[in-house]
């Protein structure tokens, strides 16, 4: 009998040593996503939603959020109605924050890291966001925005794990992924995992536009890549590490929450808006083509109701639609601040399945003041000089794209390593 067990404790020592192994092995590749029993049901889910991987990954530790109001979850509760004497069970779906939601599950969340347009995501595009406190919670707020695009040492002390939370919109000068840079290299050099909880991109798998060239890099354009990228910000955080773009080529900690049952071509409409400036998914889907009129004299409706959805300026040709930007949230003193602006309204056109150059050159033609339409920023957004010298020597639609196609094709190629999703 004494033999029996013996081998059952040997039997036993034997299992529990390969399931160790198995957990090192894991260990050492944290750039895999993790999947868990919840892949199994149908049911789309955002790495935020996906709780029941990653809470056991912060039980104990000492948790960084960085996130914005985009940092959201659908949170599943029952309620009890009971009618006739017989209880009945219902259930309820609510929004919830992150950092509520990890606060009320006993996560030990010691600071919040905020971007651009703040936590709260009120602030203007380039306003100053301050440090302060989070009213609700009493967390400390760091601003990873102006001089302090990258977290500090010292602001990063006593953090065992930091979370990262924002939902992106595929166009390289949306500055969140530029964000995820700097907290990617922060937490590499100060030894800290980072945890991304992915969201799908609402601009799908759209790649197109200019390859960024190494002089131009900005807070606007950081990476070798073109305007719309084509990937989730999990995919994208591990193609930084894969390419060993953060400083000096170390690498990050990192492990991805993937969404759950989803695919690309699934459509995706955002729950809140994710900057002041893009309130609705035309303006997100229209945001890429339009933004290089951030570069120029023309406005592209901020200080209106249909920001990214129109553009007009006082020097354009008189037409049929005309808008006069006024100061309101996220636009406190926008671009042509109380003139008649006479432009285009594409709040109600179809959806666009690429980057779209045929605004631009429409109203770089029709200009009367050709002279200063462009500004220093344009060659930051399109991230090379070629593309304003083809439009100023009137080269064509088609032409410009051809000059594309050498280096998307490069970018494809090299995406495809990094890509979770179908």
């Amino acid at each position: 009998m004494k033999y029996y067990f013996l081998c059952l404790g040997l039997l036993f020592l034997l299992i529990c040593c390969g399931g160790n192994k198995k957990i090192e092995e894991k260990e050492k590749n944290k750039d895999i996503s993790i999947i868990n029993e919840e892949a199994q049901s149908n049911e789309f889910k955002t790495g935020a939603e996906n709780h029941a991987a990653y809470l056991p990954l912060l039980v104990g530790k000492k948790v960084g959020v960085v996130t914005n109001q985009t940092g959201i979850l659908t949170v599943e509760t029952e309620n009890v109605v009971v009618r006739d004497g017989i209880k009945e069970y219902q259930r309820i779906f609510n929004n919830q924050h992150l950092v509520d939601f990890l606060l009320e599950k006993k996560i030990q969340v010691q600071k919040i890291y905020a971007p651009e347009h703040g936590f709260r995501g009120t602030a203007d595009a380039g306003e100053l966001i301050k440090d302060g406190k989070d009213i609700k919670t009493g967390l400390p707020i760091i601003s990873l925005y102006g001089d302090n695009k990258k977290p500090k040492p010292e602001q990063l002390a006593g953090i065992d794990v930091m979370v990262f939370d924002l939902q992106d919109v595929g166009a390289r000068f949306y500055t969140y992924i530029s964000s995820l840079h700097y907290v990617m290299e922060a937490c590499a050099e100060n030894n800290i995992p980072l945890i991304v909880l992915d969201r799908p991109n609402p601009n799908g798998g759209i790649v197109d536009g200019p390859i960024l060239e190494k002089e131009f890099t900005s807070f606007v354009g950081m990476h070798p890549i073109p305007v719309l990228h084509g990937m989730t910000i999990g995919e994208y955080a591990k193609m930084i590490n894969g390419e060993k773009w953060l400083n000096e080529g170390i690498q990050c900690d990192l492990t991805i929450l993937p969404n759950l049952n989803y695919n690309r071509e699934m459509y995706y409409s955002l729950p809140v808006k994710p900057s002041p400036n893009l309130p609705n998914d035309q303006s997100i889907n229209l945001y890429a083509s339009l933004c290089f009129f951030e570069g120029t004299n023309v406005s592209v409706g901020r200080g209106t109701a249909k920001q990214f959805q129109i553009y007009g300026s006082p020097f354009l040709t008189k037409s049929n639609f005309s808008f006069t930007p006024k100061p309101n949230i996220g636009a406190k003193d926008p671009m042509h601040n109380g003139k008649l602006c006479y432009g285009e309204d594409l709040s109600t056109i179809q959806k666009v399945n690429r980057l779209e150059l045929k605004w631009l050159m429409k109203a770089y033609e029709s200009t009367s003041d050709k002279e200063v339409f462009f500004n220093s920023f344009f060659v930051k957004l399109a991230g090379t000089k070629k593309l304003q010298e083809q439009i100023e020597k009137g080269s064509s639609e088609s032409e410009i794209r051809k000059s594309w196609e050498k280096g998307l094709i490069v970018f494809k190629e090299m995406r495809k390593k990094y890509l979770i999703y179908s």
